[in-house]
This record gives C-alpha cells, structure tokens and sequence, in this order.
C-alpha cells in the first residue's frame, strides 16, 4: 500500500482500492474512510444485441438482450447493465424479461468488468413497450353476391415480424352487456403464416375476426374489431322487414322487426355509435326497433339471434325516408281581424333554409322564414295551405276564417 503525505487530493494513474484518513498536529490518526475501486478502462467496446429482432416490443411480450466482448472469449467476465435499475452484478452475459410491462422501457446498454479493468459502454438499444396492438381486418366484398368468395386480411403494424394469424366467426353473445360476440375459430384457422383467409361458400350475413400472436406472448393476444360481409337474400330462418314511415308531429320514424326461427333477437347497426339501437338487450318473439329520424341514422342494419342466426341486412339512407315537413295551422277556426301565425315545422333544417308556403296551390311566400304571418286575417285567407322544403312538400292542412 503506498501513502501519500500531507496532500488532501491525489491524483492516480493505475486501477486499486483507495482509502484515506487524516492526521492531527499531535498525530492522532482518524479512521480511514470507505473504500474507492478504481478501474482501468479498457480500449474494448462491449456490443448489446436484442432477440427478436423486433421494431416494437408490446406488454406482455418477451424479449433477451446479449452483451459480447470483442476478443474477449475465454475471459470470465461479469457484467454491468443500464437503464440503472438493472446495474446489480450479473456474472452471465445475457438478461431475458418476461411478460415486460411499462417498467421495461428505456436504453439498454453493457460493458464487461474483470477485476480491476472495465471495458467502455456498449452501444444504446431503445426499448419502448407499447400497451396494445390493434389488428385492423378488412372483409371483400362488403355485399355477398352468388357464388362470391369472401377475402379476410388482417394488417397490423409491423407486418414482417413473425406474427401468426387465427381466424374467427363472430357469434352473438347471449349476455350483450358484457360482449357483444364470441369467437369461434374457422377450419385450419389457427396461428396461420399467412395475413389473409378465403371463405367459400358464405350465403348469408356474417361476422368476422382475426387474432395475432408472436414468440411465447402468453399474456396477450390481439384481436380486431368484427368485421361484416353482409347478405341482401331474405330467408325463412331469420329476416329484417323495414315498415312504413309513420309520420310524428316534428319528426319521422321508422319501425324494423326482426323475425325468424329463434325465440329472442335483436337489431344491429353498422356503423355504431352512441345511441344503442335496440341492440343492448334480446327481444323475445319478434324484435322491433324504431329510429327517429331526426338523426342521422345512416348504416346497415340487420338481426341477430341467441341461437347464431343472421338475417338479411338493409343498407337505409334516411334521408329515402324523410317524408318531408308538417304544416301547422290552428286546429280551431280563427276570427277575422285577429293575429294569425301558421309554421312549417321543418325536421332537417339546412343553415339558410327556403321555404315556399302555398295558398290554395298558389305560391304567397318563398324565403327564409319558416313562419306565414297574417296581421289581421279575413275570410279571404281561407283555404288549403301546404309548405315545401327541400324538395318535399307536406300535407295541406285547411284553415278555416269565422266571422267576429
């Protein structure tokens, strides 16, 4: 051991363990103080590798990072690992993480430490895990038609990173509040190589889904949304019938039921949305559901059975159904000389809107108002009125004048 006199600060040029202590003027002696390892920094840069070889890293994924000396075999080495968490003495050149979490992300790097010589930090790999993967299945076509075959693909984000693919049939689930489907598995349709499966031989309205999974992922597995190839054909076991508008006083409605085989039903939509459509409970019989037209309640809608039948589907434009405005007129006759305001009552109103108000088929007001004002009506006023909007007129409605 080599003590340096005197000198509060040293400078040292070789690798050892380092202590000091302090000296009184009467040569008391303190206690020596903790320990300070000094190592030689080799001229050697250690290499970190990852398996796989994945561009993204998912929860509950597992993944090996490897840490190699160049020149360095047959040395026994140990190893020093980054982020800092991970810095506890490995004597084994390789960590392998399980069922990786948020916890896991960060740069990894390594270096090699024998005795008192440390080789320089290895290169940075990024590990960022990401919480979900969300395959996206595309179905064509949209509409079957005879003798078509149906084509599934499943894209996902990293496409040639040894993904396997499964194929599902969506069945409907009896507790809809829960899950709106499960999934059966089609024939030979398990942990596939190929991103995309043909269906043969579909007649009727279905559902699908695919799954993808890769290395020994045990935790979770990634499915897409339910996917529709739909059917326009009728068939006995299960149908959608779309009643007549019926025709409220400021809006529209329109009624489809559900009828077939099955003792409970219920209406689906595509696209969803908020609103439920009759689809967060099982009718028993016949199921009906009614859509206000108010809303813009575009999509296809079809029906569903607990016992896993589908009916047609039927692709609705409101807008086919919208019957036009109501004329509002005073049930009542109204005296001559009195203020009167007859509306139309418009159930799509456009930012500037145009009404044309008639009398009698006669044309008495075309403009923005959506209001005819009589300041002081006479029996001259009497008559059939109707209004136009959009294109579509409503009912006339007749205003009858008494005199005062």
């Amino acid at each position: 051991m080599t003590e340096y006199e005197g000198k509060k600060a040293i400078n040292v040029s070789q690798s050892g363990v380092y202590s000091c202590r302090g000296r009184s003027d009467t040569g008391r002696l303190t206690y020596k103080s903790d320990y300070a390892i000094i190592k030689d920094t080799l001229p050697i840069t250690a290499i970190i590798t990852i398996q796989p070889k994945w561009t993204q890293i998912y929860m509950g994924e597992t993944f090996t990072v490897r840490c190699e000396i160049p020149g360095g075999e047959g040395t026994y080495w140990s190893y020093d690992w980054r982020p800092k968490r991970f810095t506890t003495y490995y004597t084994t050149n390789e960590r392998t993480f399980y069922n990786v979490g948020w916890e896991d992300n960060g740069n990894y790097q390594c270096r090699g430490n024998k005795g008192n010589s440390l080789t320089q930090w290895s290169n940075v790999i990024p590990v960022n895990i990401s919480f979900t993967l969300r395959p996206v299945l595309t179905v064509s076509p949209s509409w079957l038609s005879p003798g078509a075959s149906v084509n599934l693909s499943c894209e996902v984000e990293y496409p040639s990173e040894g993904w396997l693919f499964s194929w599902y049939k969506a069945v409907p689930y009896y507790k809809i509040t829960e899950e709106p489907y499960t999934y059966e598995l089609l024939p030979d349709g398990s942990k596939t190589a190929q991103s995309f499966y043909i269906i043969n031989g579909q007649t009727s309205t279905a559902g699908y889904v695919c799954r993808v999974e890769r290395g020994s992922n045990f935790y979770h597995k990634y499915y897409s949304d339910p996917k529709f190839v739909w059917s326009a054909d009728v068939n006995s076991a299960a149908s959608l019938t779309v009643g007549p508008v019926v025709q409220n006083f400021g809006y529209d409605s329109v009624k489809l039921t559900c009828k077939g085989n099955s003792p409970s039903w219920r209406v689906r939509k595509f696209p969803e949305n908020r609103r439920p459509y009759c689809s967060n409970f099982w009718d028993s019989g016949e199921s009906v559901c009614i859509i206000d037209t108010t809303y813009s309640d575009d999509g296809v809608y079809w029906c569903e059975s607990m016992s896993k039948e589908f009916s047609n589907a039927v692709n609705i434009t409101i807008q086919d159904f919208y019957s036009g405005p109501i004329m509002v007129i005073p049930d009542d006759p109204v005296k001559t000389g009195t203020f009167v305001s007859l509306s139309c009552k418009l159930r799509r109103k456009k930012i500037y809107p145009s009404v044309a108000f008639y009398h009698n088929n006669k044309l008495i007001q075309n403009d923005s108002r959506e209001e005819l004002n009589f300041l002081a009506v006479s029996n001259s006023d009497e008559g059939s009125y109707k209004c136009q909007y959009s294109g579509k007129e409503s009912p006339s409605r007749y205003m009858s004048v008494k005199c005062e």
